[in-house]
């Protein structure tokens, strides 16, 4: 199929938005692509239509679980096979998926950065015919940036592997330009063979920064709730309201519900299923405003959100941007507010400084994490642990503000990953073939009822895949309590029956390498220095950009990211304050008329009419006098000059 053809079909569109064809097309010709778009700007689609154009698998590199599996579920919906490699994954279950994408139809591979160091992936990426390395939140690669992941810096010998002609496309909602320099170099990204000299780089395609149709405002407010409601109140919609800790959005709903605002809240630390639930309520605009952390809104598509309001002070541009830029995607006016004290300002930086706990810390972190999953030194690569950060800290005596910190830091150190909690069904697949279960059931006739139910229930499939089981359906079918289910099914694991791994709803620490003495843990002091003053630089230019009392907010942003900033938005509270009022407009009208009445002989010519007003607001002026032309107060004489009009 065509492009056009691909995008009718499997996503009911008829026509690309801008950008998005040229990047098909470069794709399609072997060149590699780097994209810049904005948060709904339709990233996606530049890598996944071009896939299914080629002849192959695409292998998408994402670091969110959370996004990589709402992606790859979507696609299946689409009716396009997409699996994914995630940490707590079984190796049968990770084996089956990489010889679906070398001996069956999948698409698409989604895998975290970390596994693409992993022989079982390098071997069978070797055996795979990859058409396509997409590379997603590729800011992520970059030192400069403010999510570098150390992983990320290991695809670039990923790459080799493959054949030289598989493009690479890195993908970002949010770059600076030495972090775009980063991303190519580090990604040796390459010109395509259709003509392009060599030496020239990949292709790069930016959107512009600038969203024409949202207003960005900055506003200094001690009584922030009551401003809150005043905003709702006058810009009708779908909102998201973000703050900083969890007990804040709870606070927050309450204050707007008690006030007759439809109202709820999110956050890492709820249930699946209540994340869920309030998610798809909003979405569905059974509720008209979440008050959530920074965990909400990441692959949410929402496209009719008219205000994001922010009650905290983000600690950097690109966070922001991308958090305010979920409002407005449908074109239509929309609003980003930031409301923020004096003080706020100060608690912003000093909250970046302890984001970079001592050494001692982190190493002491470090050996809790051994003791609290019982790893020892040497082992433990790549297992996957349930993990509750109450109970670590409790258990260990750590501080917890400190400690969170000090993970994050391991996490950006390459030494451990922790994912926020994410759901995941109960799966089984049988590890004996049809005879050996046979046999098995002939031996141990007490199993042999369940051992049936089950292929009755799921089918021969469970000899080939992991497939979603229900204990609750298995239950009803069998006629015992559910906990009586789990507890055969252990069984069956125990004794290598089939493999079975029961749901999981809680975070889970994954350590990447093998567990090192933390006495020895190396970390780079020099390097976390140099992090630390490129966070501490981000935060200043967060807290200048709240500051500014007079550029656009729009140009700010756009010369924050190395665009040429374009004519001022006109919209934001900036540029608003420039406009003049009624009133002084009235005032200038005045001015001019007497002024004109004066050299009613000659008349007055228009550089002379702005040389005398020279210290008036030009637009005020501007706009006086063209009203007084419509008006027929004033007209232009034979040679040019303004006069009364008589």
């Amino acid at each position: 199929m065509t492009p056009h053809e691909v995008l009718q079909q499997y996503w009911g569109y008829s026509a690309f938005r801008p950008l998005q064809e040229d990047i098909v097309q470069t794709v399609l010709k072997g060149g590699d692509a780097l994209v810049l778009m904005p948060t709904g700007g339709g990233k996606s689609l530049c890598f996944q239509v071009p896939t299914l154009v080629m002849e192959g698998v695409c292998i998408v590199v994402t670091p969110l679980i959370a996004l990589m599996k709402d992606q790859v579920e979507q696609l299946k919906r689409r009716g396009i096979p997409a699996a994914a490699i995630y940490s707590g994954m079984h190796w049968r279950e990770i084996d089956s998926t990489l010889d679906n994408c070398i001996y069956g139809n999948t698409k698409f591979l989604y895998v975290s950065p970390e596994r693409l160091q992993t022989e079982i992936v390098i071997e069978r990426a070797k055996q795979m015919k990859v058409c396509l390395l997409a590379v997603d939140e590729a800011h992520c690669i970059s030192a400069w940036g403010y999510d570098f992941r150390p992983p990320y810096l290991q695809i670039a010998d990923f790459r080799a592997i493959l054949p030289q002609s598989v493009p690479v496309i890195a993908l970002t909602a949010s770059a600076t330009p030495d972090v775009q320099a980063d991303i190519v170099d580090r990604l040796v990204m390459r010109p395509g063979p259709d003509g392009h000299p060599r030496g020239d780089g990949p292709s790069v395609f930016r959107q512009t920064f600038a969203r024409p149709n949202l207003s960005y405002s900055a506003l200094t407010e001690s009584d922030k709730e009551v401003r809150l409601l005043k905003i709702l109140s006058n810009v009708r919609g779908s909102a998201i309201v973000y703050v900083r800790s969890r007990r804040q959005t709870q606070q927050v709903a309450e204050f707007l519900y008690r006030n007759n605002i439809s109202a709820d809240f999110y956050h890492a630390g709820l249930t699946t299923q209540q994340r869920d639930e309030k998610q798809t309520a909003w979405i569905d605009d059974r509720i008209r405003v979440i008050v959530a952390t920074n965990a909400f809104g990441m692959g949410i598509d929402k496209p009719n959100v008219r205000v994001v309001v922010h009650l905290d002070v983000p600690d950097t541009p690109e966070a922001y941007y991308q958090e305010a830029g979920r409002a407005g995607r449908d074109g239509q006016k929309a609003y980003a507010v930031l409301l923020h004290t004096d003080a706020d300002l100060t608690t912003v930086e000093a909250r970046t400084e302890q984001q970079y706990p001592p050494v001692e810390l982190l190493k002491r972190t470090y050996q809790a994490l051994a003791n609290y999953t019982a790893v020892p030194t040497g082992g433990g690569q790549f297992a996957s642990y349930d993990f509750d950060m109450p109970t670590f800290v409790s258990t260990f005596q750590l501080p917890s503000q400190d400690t969170h910190f000090a993970l994050k830091q391991l996490q950006h150190e390459g030494f451990i990953d922790l994912t926020e909690s994410y759901f995941r069904p109960s799966r089984a697949m049988m590890s004996l073939n049809n005879r050996e279960l046979y046999e098995f059931q002939l031996r141990n006739p007490n199993y042999e009822p369940f051992v049936k139910l089950l292929l009755r229930m799921y089918g021969g499939e469970l000899f080939t895949d992991f497939i979603t089981i229900s204990e609750t359906a298995l239950a009803r079918a069998f006629f015992i309590d559910q906990k009586e289910i789990v507890a055969l099914l252990k069984q069956l694991h125990e004794r290598g029956i089939l493999i079975y791994e029961q749901q999981k709803d809680k975070p889970q620490l994954t350590f990447l390498t093998p567990r090192i003495d933390a006495n020895q843990l190396p970390i780079d002091t020099r390097l976390l220095a140099e992090r630390k003053q490129r966070a501490m630089t981000k935060v200043r230019a967060m807290v200048a950009y709240v500051q500014n009392p007079v550029q656009c907010r729009t140009r700010l942003l756009q010369a924050y990211f190395g665009e040429n900033p374009s004519q001022p938005c006109g919209i934001c509270d900036n540029c608003l304050k420039q406009k003049p009022r009624p009133e002084q407009t009235d005032a200038v009208r005045e001015q001019v008329r007497q002024y004109v009445v004066q050299t009613a002989q000659t008349g007055v010519s228009p550089r002379q009419l702005a040389d005398y007003f020279a210290q008036t607001n030009t637009e005020t002026l501007a706009q006086a006098v063209q009203q007084m032309l419509a008006e027929e107060v004033l007209q232009y004489n034979a040679g040019g000059n303004l006069v009364i009009k008589k």
